[in-house]
């Protein structure tokens, strides 16, 4: 699927730094969007792209919701006047006919976007018959088949250079981050559409200055095609997202600070080591499905004696006994406990099901 999406030749490793789009969060004023970009054209580190907020949704109303079209024509002054391409965010079709208008060079789609069909389709629609790199930032919500939704609908609209923004997904529960990585889910978006960069948004991800390294880092080793990074050049009194800010200054620590590891290595001893680990751990794999079918036997088995004997599938204290007992087993082992604790409320769903499906065999039959 999508096999015609075209690779962006500007989004690539420029003096062992990766791919960045950076620029504030919101263009504030011609002053500061101007002062903001050249800090970070100055740096000379191959920064590919500027970015800024032209309109802000924001959570509340009565918050700073961005300056509107001037910020556009702002914009197109810098980018003319320091040389480099500009990506905006659009929510609606009058934002694209006024980023096209202003000469916008990239377009995103939100989060807050993404999460809603008739907006994404409403930009679509807007940008049938325009060649235009459209990068599509994540759901607020840990959705892959709306992420993937709001991609094929600008895929449909004849765009052909595609990009994904994995920016974090919002969560009741609290957390280190202002938006939770989830990073399986950006992960399993890139392996379902191999051909489409993905690009991850510390910024957003971290929600604070001193998480955008660690951050960054984790999706470079992840192999992610770039980042987004907001900077300001006074971020302490940015009118939005100030504490996810950094300075040109930051940013260029930042960017010089992540370690570009190689995908493979032509050390020989390298690769004989590393075959014969990965053929350790396909063994161990297969121990493991081994007693995972083992497992599913005596669960079969003990779906059968409850029917028997007329007693529910689920049994609270048993359950509670098995997550407390393996967390312990786990800790022993020094396994995390975090992953024992969900990998066995996976196995113990299955359990479920299995049982669930052998005591009520006589309602299948019947509906059979």
């Amino acid at each position: 699927m999508m096999e015609d999406i075209q690779p962006i030749e500007s989004w690539k490793v420029v003096k062992d730094v990766p791919f960045a789009i950076a620029g504030p969060c919101s263009a504030e004023s011609e002053e500061q969007l101007f002062t903001t970009c050249k800090g970070i054209k100055d740096l000379d580190l191959g920064i590919s792209m500027l970015r800024a907020g032209i309109w802000k949704p924001r959570t509340r109303p009565n918050t700073f919701e961005g300056v509107g079209e001037i910020g556009l024509k702002w914009m197109k002054d810098v980018k003319t006047e320091l040389g480099m391409p500009a990506a905006v965010e659009v929510a609606n079709a009058n934002h694209v006919e006024l980023a096209l208008k202003y000469g916008m060079d990239v377009l995103w789609v939100g989060a807050r976007s993404t999460v809603n069909p008739f907006t994404v389709q409403e930009i679509a629609d807007a940008l049938k018959g325009v060649d235009i790199p459209v990068i599509i930032k994540n759901p607020i919500n840990p959705d892959l088949a709306l992420w993937k939704g709001g991609i094929e609908r600008i895929y449909n609209a004849g765009i052909r250079q595609i990009a994904a923004l994995h920016r974090g997904f919002s969560s009741f529960e609290k957390t280190k981050y202002r938006n939770v990585p989830m990073w399986q889910i950006a992960i399993a978006l890139k392996s379902e559409l191999p051909n489409i960069p993905l690009i991850c948004d510390p910024s957003h991800i971290g929600g604070t200055r001193d998480l955008i390294l660690p951050v960054s880092q984790k999706a470079i080793d992840l192999d992610y095609d770039g980042l987004m990074i907001e900077t300001h050049c006074d971020p302490d009194n940015a009118l939005s997202d100030a504490k996810q800010q950094v300075t040109p200054q930051r940013l260029a620590e930042i960017l010089n600070a992540i370690n570009i590891r190689k995908e493979t290595s032509d050390n020989e001893e390298f690769n004989s080591i590393l075959d014969t680990m990965r053929r350790q751990i396909d063994n161990v794999d297969r121990e493991i499905l081994e007693n995972m079918a083992a497992r599913k036997t005596l669960v079969n088995k003990l779906g059968e004696y409850k029917k028997e004997n007329n007693v529910t599938v689920f049994q609270p204290d048993r359950w509670l006994e098995v997550f407390k007992t393996r967390a312990e087993w786990g800790k022993q082992l020094n396994v995390n406990e975090e992953f024992v604790g969900k990998l066995f409320q996976l196995i113990h769903d299955e359990s479920i099901r299995i049982q669930t499906k052998k005591v009520n065999t006589e309602f299948q039959e019947v509906k059979k």
